[in-house]
């Protein structure tokens, strides 16, 4: 019996500027534990003096903690509680949005340098009892992260545990992110102690009970089924999962438990009574649909 219970493959989109998968949500199945949204960023070969508008201007998020994750690349990350931040491969930048949060991702080596960025976007929902918590942000080196090797994989850990280790990253509730790295013929075992586990191919081939599966794919396992991946080539894997967090509405970039709350958020956007990034203060991203805001928001 196989341990799949479906497959999602991404669905490529541009990004103004680039090309992004999209995975989650997905009709079939909006989260992964607390895993709400998941995008693969590239890849693409930037050539120097890309135009300003590739970069992600100053933007809201609420109800959510973002996790970004690069394999090539550099992102210039800001926000509104100062943080200034570059993030390069290996690297975790997490930020909690709870009841309000503001922030840009600008590729400002590649506009001086060119070359290539690839990486991952996660939003994790945060539990109905912090989803007001204080906004905030971390960066974790590459060092910080426990890394291990075994059986042609190489695996660090992003956030969260697993296989008796824990990351740094100050995680809301249970749930664990991988970056393995596997030789052709390697082999990882996805860890079984969370009720909610996927995989995504990022680069190469992977074999599940026999089953190849093709890069740019989310493997969702069923729970508590044995799930052993085999690299076919060599092969880059996320693996994801955690503890249920209970459903979540999307609309734009926030996320909440509560329709309401999203439609306040909306307004409080709209009316410029979010903080934009002290660094980074001077454009913003309108409400969908929107072409542009009344007034001038906070800074």
């Amino acid at each position: 019996m196989s341990a799949v219970e479906l497959a999602i493959a991404q669905r490529r989109r541009d990004h103004g500027g680039f090309e992004v998968g999209r995975v989650l949500p997905f009709a079939k199945r909006r989260m992964v534990g607390p895993f709400v949204f998941f995008d693969h960023m590239g890849p693409v070969d930037f050539p120097p003096a890309i135009p300003r508008s590739v970069d992600v201007r100053p933007h809201p998020h609420i109800g959510l903690a973002t996790l970004t994750y690069l394999f090539a690349g550099e992102i210039m990350h800001r926000d509104s509680v100062g943080s200034e931040q570059p993030i390069r491969p290996g690297e975790v930048n997490w930020m909690t949005a709870g009841r309000g949060i503001t922030h840009s991702e600008r590729f400002e080596r590649a506009r001086r340098e060119g070359g290539l960025m690839n990486g991952i976007q996660m939003w994790v929902a945060l539990p109905r009892e912090k989803e007001e918590t204080d906004p905030g942000f971390s960066h974790h080196d590459a060092d910080s992260l426990p890394q291990s090797e075994e059986s042609g994989a190489r695996l660090r850990l992003i956030a969260g545990a697993a296989l008796g280790a824990k990351a740094p990253v100050p995680v809301h509730s249970p749930l664990f992110c991988l970056h393995c790295d596997l030789q052709p013929g390697g082999s990882v075992r996805v860890p079984d102690d969370y009720p909610e586990r996927a995989a995504y191919v990022a680069s190469g081939a992977v074999q599940v009970d026999g089953e190849s599966v093709a890069e740019g794919t989310m493997l969702v396992f069923k729970p508590g089924a044995p799930a052993l991946l085999r690299a076919v080539a060599q092969a880059r894997v996320m693996l994801l999962g955690g503890e249920p967090v209970g459903p979540r509405f999307i609309d734009w970039n926030f996320v909440s438990s509560s329709k309401e709350r999203i439609e306040q958020a909306k307004a409080d956007w709209r009316a410029g009574r979010m903080k934009l990034p002290d660094l980074d203060n001077r454009e913003f991203i309108p409400l969908p649909g929107e072409p542009a805001a009344p007034a001038n928001p906070m800074s």
